[in-house]
């Protein structure tokens, strides 16, 4: 077992580098054959992590779409759908949320260690809330994730979870998938947010891969593998 899982983030965003709007609605990005794609990036990692605002916010349900993916993984002695993990400040998390459903699926939560108690007593019953830091380390939880057997880490977002990552060179893969559009509202959230990034322009990441899916780009980055340091979790 590594010392950490490889990582892989994922995002799509528009030609003009946002992955939302402003709006109270999700704004979609992906068509089909992206969203496609994605699902088979899931089937073949170990587990899916996001964070709390990601939760709030979109209620994600993080499962394996194909029922053929499934039954593969199922066939290899897995559990359907990676293991849910996502990364809180609080552990303020409603249990009725998306996240949390019966769905034969393990869920992991990080929180720091002071919020820890409180967390495990609302969420205790339906996820393993992990104590991972004061404050809470990403270094860490990926250790930790190691040690359950997370070879590979899939991370979804938000914004702030992707920044954190790349700032803290965590990241082992970048897959942006473009849409052919642009927002245009600087309310709207980017990509990442601001940072000091070991990939800067000084030191470009590798382009791995360009693919056409429809109308949309995937570009598939390889940033440099560098020591990891701590860095704080997403949105509370």
């Amino acid at each position: 077992m590594t010392a950490r899982p490889y990582v892989l983030l994922s995002a799509a965003m528009s030609v003009d580098g946002y992955i939302d709007d402003a709006s109270g609605t999700r704004l979609v990005l992906s068509g089909a054959e992206d969203l496609d794609r994605v699902d088979a990036v899931r089937a073949g990692c170990d587990a899916i992590l996001v964070g709390a605002g990601t939760i709030r916010r979109d209620n994600p349900r993080l499962l394996v779409r194909s029922q053929a993916r499934r039954d593969g993984r199922v066939a290899r002695g897995l559990a359907g759908s990676p293991t849910k993990v996502t990364v809180s400040g609080s552990g303020d998390l409603d249990p009725a949320a998306r996240f949390f459903a019966d769905d034969d699926v393990g869920k992991l939560i990080y929180v720091p260690g002071a919020a820890s108690a409180k967390a495990r007593e609302r969420l205790g019953r339906i996820a393993t809330v992990v104590g991972a830091g004061d404050p809470l380390d990403l270094s860490g939880v990926l250790a930790d994730l190691a040690g359950r057997g997370v070879a590979r880490l899939l991370v979804e977002g938000g914004s702030l979870l992707h920044t954190q990552f790349l700032a803290a060179g965590l990241a082992d893969e970048l897959q942006l998938a473009i849409a052919p559009f642009f927002v245009g509202d600087p309310a709207a959230p980017r990509l990442v947010r601001e940072g000091a990034f070991p990939s800067d322009a000084g030191h470009p990441m590798a382009l791995a891969e360009v693919r056409q899916l429809g109308d949309m780009a995937l570009l598939r980055y390889l940033p440099d593998r560098r020591p990891g340091v701590p860095a704080t979790d997403d949105a509370g």
